[in-house]
C-alpha cells in the first residue's frame, strides 16, 4: 500500500498531463493521416476525437502504472517503465474506444440486451474491432507518436526520483 501511495501522481500531473497527452496523440493521428492520404477521408473529425480521447483517458492509468513500476529504479529502468505503460495504456484505451464505437454501430442488428446471443455478439464484435484497430489504426501513432512517446518517457523518468 505504501508503494502505491508513493506512486500516486499529483493532481497537476494528472490534469495537465492528460489533455497534453491527448493533444499529442491527436497530432500523431492527424499527421499520420496526412502522410497516408493528405487527410482525404470523411472521418478526420471522428479519428481526431478517437485518438485525443484515447490519450486523454489513458493518461491517469499510464502515469500511475509507470510510476509504480519505476519506483526505486535507476533512470534507465524508469524510462522503460514509462515507455511500456504509455505504449500499452494508450493503445489499449484507444482500441477500447474504437471497439465501443464499433459496437454502437452494429448494436442495431444484435439480439436483445442481456441475452446469451447478445453477449456472444458483444464479445465477437469487440474482439474484431480491436483486431481491426491494431491492423489499421496502430499506424496512425507513427511517426510522431513514437517521438512523443520517447520524449515523454524520458521526461517522466528524469523527473521522478
Amino acid at each position: 500500500m505504501n508503494r502505491l501511495r508513493a506512486a500516486w501522481p499529483s493532481f497537476p500531473e494528472l490534469f495537465v498531463g492528460a489533455p497534453l497527452w491527448g493533444v499529442l496523440m491527436l497530432i500523431s493521428a492527424i499527421s499520420g493521416l496526412y502522410l497516408r492520404n493528405r487527410l482525404e477521408t470523411s472521418h478526420v473529425l471522428d479519428l481526431a476525437i478517437l485518438y485525443f480521447g484515447g490519450g486523454l483517458l489513458s493518461w491517469p492509468f499510464n502515469l500511475l502504472v509507470g510510476r509504480y513500476l519505476a519506483l526505486g529504479h535507476r533512470v534507465e529502468a524508469r524510462f522503460a517503465a514509462f515507455f511500456l505503460a504509455l505504449t500499452a495504456g494508450t493503445v489499449l484505451m484507444t482500441a477500447f474506444l474504437f471497439a465501443m464505437d464499433y459496437r454502437i454501430f452494429y448494436s442495431r442488428w444484435h439480439a436483445p440486451f442481456g441475452s446469451f446471443i447478445w453477449m456472444l455478439q458483444f464479445i465477437f464484435t469487440s474482439v474484431s474491432a480491436v483486431y481491426q484497430f491494431l491492423v489499421i489504426g496502430l499506424g496512425l501513432f507513427l511517426p510522431i507518436g513514437l517521438v512523443c512517446l520517447l520524449a515523454t518517457s524520458l521526461a517522466l523518468a528524469k523527473r521522478m526520483r
